[in-house]
């Protein structure tokens, strides 16, 4: 670009400014001269012979905001980038492909990965140096950004060959990731067993959930025990699932105010989050805690479930249909979760009284939930039982009513605080975790207004963002759908399909599944039969750096992987339609896939509940009859839990099917509930409390 007094050259991050994302857009104002991601910043580089700086990072990350605050907003930082570097800004929510692949180069060469992603990149794209957050200078034990530009632009000029060698290093040690995970394949029963024991370990007695701070919910792993519960009659898989939903459900890590998960707990006692809110973790830990409230009768769990859809309709549901991807962690620069702590004297400007005594004692305040930088500000968690925290005060409607008058006022004044931005980027994966669970938790509550809101939201996809032979865009945008090619928007929106046409026994949801399900095993085969995160016939992004390379979504991060996932669509579509071929193709992708991943331990969690899935028979239930008993069984039967269930009010329509005895057995007019497991039935059953205990009773996995 050529300037003159009459057209002066543009700074800063201006190409940022029509930017889709709402991470890149928020950059435009810096003083660095960002490039979005694709050819040009690389064909720049290459003819300058200038290093590319790489960040990768998301609208809800906090310490992306920190970094942009002040490393990036720095002029002598400004400066060097500007003089020695080409740098490109990347949404790891827009383009997850380049996401996955340099977390994946740097964390071969650090051992740290995650967000901010810092990398450095010789003009072809691969990683020499790298890291996560830095300050503009020296301090937190980490080296300055001002010391690391000067030292990386001087190897860049001096030390060629150090360049090279730690190119090379990094393509050794994914080549020595990708040997070991060619291990030879064992029995899926021995690699279940195997990834239990892991999970086993990783649980922590003492607070529930897995590891250590910082902790993560890790919801394939929960249902992975309810599964072993369930399959095996293991009654200590039952109890380690029911203490970590309860734990996770009373600790900080969820909204006590206003619902849904924070993105994981800093402590191992869940008390103080990290404060964004991810699409989809609740997703997918909405559909946990549906089977959570379904296998244990625990009114908390469903509690629970309607905190996380009180959430989601009122922070991320899109007006037209659909749902947004996040909510940021803070409302201002230098905040730190202000929005969701309270102080002594904030909560005295809202209760009074033995209300203010009530949440003092039940919400912890100036207990483990003090803010580190801020001891005065409180996350609030449920310290006490309501009736342990009411004792010896007067309060109308007892501790029941207390709680929810003071959720109530303490909601409304937390809603004139300023607003953590919320990103209403519509992605087709985060919304077919959505559609799924949405379904899941509609049918188990019987809620046609949660079912409406997937549907809208499946339709609105299925119209605007889908294309027969091509699949689902990852994108919906205003100018169109983008981003075609990508497995995880055709898996989980496949999932989030089947899971609607099921608890709507509409058809008109199957064929699209179908066909996508069907995309998906033609074109991500990649080497050994696992699938590989890009088609490269149907992907429209451009190729560049480490995009040449495969890369194969195997481990839970800690939501479910995409293979993993494919394996339990499969199942629970050949369950709904008894089409045994995707049982076959199930089948089929477990042994390789059990065989890379078997050494993941925890975060394998979803390929073995696959694998234990597809060892287990599905289980079908038709509800006949007209009238309030027929309702009462409907009721029981979608409230009741089994890990592959369908419920059917009366006899499907095509192409929905039922075992043959129980086809045979329909349409008797007689009011009862018909259920089998596979394609065996058990007797009639009339009366609604023994649904549940008929279903559990079939859970013992079927031995090959």
């Amino acid at each position: 670009m050529t300037s003159s007094p009459e057209t002066p050259r543009r700074t800063g991050g201006w190409r940022l400014s029509d930017s889709t994302s709402t991470y890149l857009r928020s950059a435009a104002e810096q003083p660095i001269e960002w490039h979005p991601w694709g050819p040009e910043p690389f064909e720049l580089a290459k003819r300058t012979g200038r290093p590319i700086l790489l960040d990768i990072g998301a609208s809800w990350c906090h310490w992306c905001h920190v970094m942009d605050e002040g490393t990036y907003s720095d002029g002598e930082v400004a400066r060097l980038l500007g003089q020695h570097f080409i740098a490109v800004k990347v949404d790891r929510d827009e383009n997850p492909e380049v996401d996955r692949r340099y977390q994946r180069q740097v964390s071969a060469l650090t051992g740290e990965g995650g967000w901010p992603l810092t990398g450095f990149l010789t003009p072809d794209g691969e990683v020499f140096l790298g890291g996560t957050y830095f300050p503009p200078s020296d301090g937190m034990g980490r080296p300055g950004f001002r010391r690391v530009l000067k030292e990386v632009a001087r190897l860049w000029a001096d030390e060629p060959e150090r360049i090279r060698q730690n190119s090379q290093a990094i393509r050794e040690a994914l080549e020595r990731g990708r040997e070991r995970r060619t291990a030879s394949a064992s029995p899926l029963a021995e690699f279940i067993g195997g990834v239990r024991s892991a999970v086993f370990a990783a649980y922590d007695p003492v607070n529930g959930g897995f590891g250590m701070a910082p902790k993560f919910p890790h919801p394939t792993a929960v249902s992975l025990l309810l599964w072993d519960s369930f399959a095996n009659d293991t009654a200590q898989s039952a109890d380690r699932a029911r203490e970590t939903l309860a734990r996770m459900a009373d600790g900080g890590v969820y909204d006590q105010v206003g619902g849904g998960f924070h993105r994981y707990s800093v402590d191992e006692g869940w008390h103080i989050p990290h404060f964004e809110k991810m699409g989809v973790d609740n997703a997918a830990l909405l559909a946990t805690y549906v089977e959570g409230a379904q296998r244990f009768g625990d009114p908390r769990f469903e509690e629970t479930v309607q905190g996380i859809l009180g959430w989601v309709r009122e922070v991320l549901e899109d007006p037209a249909g659909g749902f947004g991807s996040s909510q940021d962690a803070d409302n201002a620069p230098g905040d730190d979760g202000n929005f969701f702590t309270w102080t002594r004297g904030e909560l005295k400007e809202v209760l009074s009284g033995d209300d203010l005594r009530f949440a003092t004692r039940f919400f912890g305040v100036g207990s483990d939930g003090r803010m580190h930088h801020d001891p005065e500000r409180n996350v609030l968690f449920r310290l006490v039982p309501p009736a342990e925290a009411a004792a010896g005060l007067h309060l109308p409607g007892g501790p029941t009513g207390a709680l929810a008058r003071v959720v109530a006022r303490l909601r409304a004044a937390r809603g004139q605080r300023p607003n953590p931005t919320v990103d209403r980027a519509l992605y087709a994966d985060i919304n077919g975790r959505f559609i799924g669970a949405f379904a899941r938790a509609g049918a188990f509550t019987l809620d046609a207004l949660v079912i409406a809101e997937a549907r809208r939201a499946a339709d609105r996809f299925l119209r605007e963002a889908y294309r027969p032979g091509e699949g689902m865009a990852h994108r919906l945008d205003p100018a169109g759908p983008k981003g075609f090619g990508l497995l995880e928007d055709q898996v989980a929106f496949a999932y989030g399909l089947v899971e609607l046409a099921g608890a709507t026994a509409d058809p008109k949801y199957v064929t699209p599944a179908v066909e996508l399900l069907e995309l998906v095993d033609r074109e991500f085969r990649g080497e050994d039969g696992v699938l590989r995160d890009i088609a490269p016939r149907l992907y429209d992004g451009t190729p560049l750096g480490a995009l040449s390379e495969p890369s194969y979504p195997l481990e839970d991060s800690p939501h479910l992987s995409a293979n993993a996932s494919t394996v339990m669509t499969f199942l629970r579509l050949s369950a709904l339609i008894k089409d045994d071929r995707w049982r076959a193709k199930a089948n089929a992708l477990l042994p390789p896939l059990a065989a890379r991943i078997g050494s993941a331990g925890l975060f394998a969690s979803g390929s073995a509940l696959a694998a234990g899935l597809s060892l287990s028979g599905p289980a079908t239930v038709v509800v006949e009859g007209t009238g309030p008993r027929a309702e009462e069984l409907f009721r029981a039967a979608r409230r009741a839990w089994h890990p592959n269930v369908w419920v059917f009010r009366g006899t499907p329509p095509p192409p929905f099917s039922l075992p043959e005895e129980l086809a045979l057995a329909t349409a008797g007019g007689e009011t009862r509930a018909l259920v089998c497991f596979g394609t065996s039935c058990a007797p009639p059953v009339t009366a609604p409390e023994a649904v549940a205990p008929l279903l559990a009773s079939a859970g013992r996995a079927l031995r090959p």
